[in-house]
């Protein structure tokens, strides 16, 4: 992450922020179910084979639709001459302002599918050499190197790269808990501020020079 532009490094959280208001808004409709971790989508799994439990389809069908949503935003990011970032947001926003549509509409499972493709296609904003450098929708990975950085502060390496991994953690945790509040509030509604909040991340990354994009 460290590696990144300062403002990409900066636009970052607000993109894990969106990450976590979405995760919020699905795991409360769907009752303990992510839309973008898919750690804790597997460990229902396993438990739910475990159990045999008849809703085992559920978190399967969520992992299969975000890695689907990861190769649609890889394939847009590759496929883009220019600004991949911003026309891998140009996607995600799509999904989600489809989801609020399909909540509309009364599809509320149409609804978390979009938000699982939308979360997976996120992840392809920050590559590097085909790798995604920056994970904004899941955080083990970032705490990791979190106290490897205050591991390497204490021996004397910089004393501040790790508050951008800290910072990233805190704005998922800030987006779950303002997503929490919106669904109790809105119910699927809250999905419109989700769009919102990607409309202005994509606007921002189009604005970027893309002479400048991480590659």
């Amino acid at each position: 992450m460290i590696q990144h532009p300062t403002r990409e490094r900066i636009v970052a959280t607000p993109m894990a922020a969106l990450a976590g208001f979405v995760d919020a808004v699905a795991f409360l409709h769907l009752g303990g179910y992510f839309v973008s971790f898919m750690t804790g989508n597997t460990t229902r799994l396993g438990a739910s084979i475990a159990e045999a439990n008849a809703r085992m389809w559920l978190p399967a069908l969520l992992i299969v639709l975000f890695v689907s949503g990861v190769v649609a935003g890889t394939l847009v990011r590759q496929a883009a001459v220019s600004r991949g970032q911003g026309w891998v947001m140009v996607l995600v926003t799509a999904m989600l302002a489809l989801a609020g549509l399909a909540s509309i509409a009364g599809f509320p499972w149409l609804a978390m599918g979009a938000l699982a493709v939308a979360m997976g296609a996120e992840n392809a904003v920050f590559e590097r050499n085909g790798e995604v450098s920056i994970g904004v929708t899941y955080m083990t990975g970032t705490l990791v190197k979190m106290g490897q950085r205050i591991a390497s502060a204490l021996r004397g390496g910089s004393r501040t790269a790790w508050a951008w991994y800290g910072l990233l953690w805190l704005g998922l945790a800030l987006g779950a808990v303002m997503g929490a509040g919106a669904f109790l509030a809105l119910g699927l509604g809250a999905i419109w501020i989700a769009v919102a909040i990607s409309v202005t991340i994509t606007v921002f990354f189009f604005l970027l020079d893309p002479a400048n994009e991480t590659a």
